[in-house]
Formats: C-alpha cells, structure tokens, sequence
C-alpha cells in the first residue's frame, strides 16, 4: 500500500494496489516523507469509504479508541443481521472516546431507554455490554452499566439502509424539532452548520435520543443535576442558547425542559458549536 497524506502519527490515507482510496492506520505509519510505500507488517487496520469529513474525525480520535472500535464493530458485523454503514467504526469510536470523557471527569448522563433497548434491541444490548465490560478491562475506566445502552443506540443507528423504530408522525415531529434547534443554534452564534458533515450525524444522534426521551415523557435519571450550576457559569452563552430552546419546545410541544434535560443540551450544543469553529 501506498501511503499519500498524513491524517496523524498513526494514521493516513493511502491507496491499495487496485488504485481505491484507504484509511491506513498502523503505530507510526505517518512518521517520515510522503508519498511512500508502506510495508505490510506496519499496516495494522484499513478502512474503506471513509469521506473526508470522517477522516477529519479520524484525526482527532485516539488510535486506541479506533482499534478497539473496529473490533467491535467485527464482531457486531457477524452477530448483527444487517449491514453496518462505511462510517460505524467512526460513530462508535466518536461515541466511546466521549463516554471515556465522561467518566473521567465523573459527568454521568443516565440512559431511561434501558428498558425498552433491551427489550427492542436485545443483540445490540448484549454487544453493548460486552464492549463496556471489555472497556473496564482495556482502558482502565469505570463506565457505567448503562453505557451499554449508548453503544447499542449507536449500532442501531449505524444500520446501512436505517429503519426507524418510531412510527411516521413522531420520526417527523423529531426531525422538525432537530432542525428547528440547528437553526436556534445558527441564529444566536452566527455561524452555519454544515448538515452533511460527520459532526452534524453524532449531534443529530444524541438529539434524536433527547427529543424522543421528551415526547415519550420519559425523563432522565441522572446524578448531575449539582453540574448545572457550574456548567451555566462557566458556558454562559451556551446556556442563554439552550433556555432559547427550553423555551421553542415548550411552545411547540408544551414540555417543560427539566434541568437534566437543559444540561444534556448544554453538552451537546457547545460540542457542535465547538466542533464548528465558534
């Protein structure tokens, strides 16, 4: 393989011997001049149809991360019945690199689907699970159980061809309000934020949780709520931002926003802003 342009130390993007564009990652493939060939033994993963705004993502993650990632998504290949998209390994790597975050910084976000994950999705808890567990081991880093959760939603979504669990009206109600929040975000930090990018696929995810949690009136049951306080203060803006918000949903829906719900926002919002150069 030949190795054409450097994503990090451990990770660039090449071209196999048939000419197709690879994501090569490898310890130290990316030290030295490029282009140049790279020997077989240095080649630890390769990823095909990775677009640029996920190579972008790519960069950025650790390679500890991927590579646990892709061998997971191994395995939730042969176990699962579909097919996963090009992009699974990144959304899941995306998605454990910020629950390790998380948790080390003692930020736990509840997960009040489990019931219904697990009785919906029960091959997808169960590598939900295994891969938390495996986490624990590998990372030395104390997830909680109902990461397992997280993880399963994220296998759900990573579905090739994506059926919708939700019936028509509340797929609709959640995309509307997902694009009305995008567009309250733009208003206030006059930025543009680019809907067809890897950044804009994860914020819309975790959102699509938080506004289903909502029209099910499924609250959530966290031990964060002293956070609140310190995260208004310390992202002021982002918080002004989110209260815009609280207050757009309960116009549209009548549903007050709990304070665990504002913080859940606050979280994502200053991501997908940070995310887009504020």
């Amino acid at each position: 393989m030949r190795a054409i342009r450097r994503l990090n130390n451990n990770v660039v993007v090449g071209l196999d011997s048939a000419g197709r564009e690879v994501v090569i990652m490898g310890k130290g493939v990316g030290f030295g001049d490029l282009p140049r060939e790279l020997p077989l033994h240095q080649v630890e993963r390769t990823f095909y149809d990775i677009d640029a705004s996920g190579q972008t993502v790519m960069r950025d993650l650790p390679a500890e991360v991927i590579s646990f990632s892709a061998r997971i998504i191994d395995i939730a290949s042969n176990e699962l019945p579909y097919p996963l998209s090009p992009n699974a390994v990144l959304l899941l790597a995306d998605h454990i690199s910020f629950a390790i975050q998380r948790t080390k910084k003692q930020l736990h976000v509840g997960m009040p689907l489990a019931y219904d994950v697990k009785q919906m999705y029960p091959m997808e808890y169960r590598l939900g699970a295994y891969a938390v567990e495996r986490l624990r081991k590998e990372f030395q880093v104390g997830l909680q159980s109902d990461e397992a959760v997280g993880i399963a939603l994220n296998l759900v979504n990573a579905k090739a061809a994506a059926e919708k669990g939700e019936d028509g009206d509340e797929t609709a109600k959640v995309a509307d309000m997902l694009e009305d929040v995008t567009g309250l975000v733009e208003n206030y930090f006059h930025i543009l934020v680019d809907r067809d990018s890897f950044n804009f696929s994860r914020y819309a995810t975790h959102l699509q949780y938080l506004f289903q949690r909502i029209h099910r009136q499924t609250a959530i049951d966290s031990e964060n709520l002293r956070l609140y306080g310190s995260l208004r203060e310390e992202f002021p803006d982002i918080s002004d931002c989110v209260e815009q918000i609280s207050a757009h949903i309960k116009e549209k829906w009548g549903t007050d926003l709990s304070e665990e719900e504002k913080l859940y926002l606050i979280l994502h919002v200053n991501r997908i802003c940070a995310k887009e150069g504020m």
